[in-house]
């Protein structure tokens, strides 16, 4: 067996491979099992029974590209309903066959605010698939297909493969000003350093999971 499918982690229902976690050591683009694994953790370790839904990316991908009929069969399971934040990893990827794409970014949902908000760290880059997206949830949870959207100033990337990472401090940041403040208004830009970190902080994470 090749070294890079050699399995690092089982965590629930997230599987690491070699090929995987060599992804955090850089400069490479990070896969939807990195992304998935770390919304994984998050949700079982972190934020456990906080009114928050998880989509982790392979979802997210059903839900832009499936007919809004089909949108039950992925949320009913999830109560999001219920939840009162919704944290959704977005790629461009518009072939329902693949998995992948070239840039993610984070659509986010605050029933609070009853908006959605998309950070991107190359501005405009997934402006339409976010769209379509929170439309069609929208459209789930009994609103307009064109609902109140907002895509604020954000963190920008200086490289072509960091967007996963801005994804992931994104969450954070998201998260973290929600529980404080209920709101997604007002919400601080994440920092440099923060995303500089972070690729050695999950890497870290997993091999502790491991041992």
């Amino acid at each position: 067996m090749s070294q890079k499918n050699v399995t690092v982690l089982s965590f629930h229902d997230s599987l690491l491979y070699e090929s995987d976690v060599e992804l955090l050591d850089g400069p490479y683009w990070l896969n939807d099992s990195i992304i998935g694994f770390y919304m994984e953790y998050i949700e079982k370790e972190v934020y456990t029974d906080l009114g928050i839904a998880f989509l982790r990316p392979e979802i997210t991908q059903c839900l832009k590209l499936s007919p809004p009929s089909e949108l039950p069969l992925f949320l009913d399971p999830l109560n999001f309903k219920d939840k009162s934040l919704a944290v959704m990893p977005l790629n461009d990827c518009d072939n329902p066959s693949t998995v992948g794409g070239s840039h993610w970014s984070l659509l986010t949902y605050s029933k609070n605010d009853d908006c959605f908000y998309h950070l991107d760290s190359s501005q405009g880059s997934n402006a339409q698939q976010a769209r379509i997206l929170a439309g069609k949830v929208s459209n789930y949870l009994g609103g307009p297909d064109e609902p109140s959207y907002r895509a604020p100033s954000s963190l920008q990337q200086s490289n072509s493969y960091d967007c996963g990472v801005f994804v992931l401090c994104n969450m954070d940041n998201v998260i973290k000003h929600f529980l404080r403040n209920g709101t997604l208004e007002n919400l601080e830009h994440i920092k440099l350093q923060d995303v500089l970190r972070k690729r050695p902080e999950v890497k870290a994470l997993i091999r502790q999971l491991n041992a």
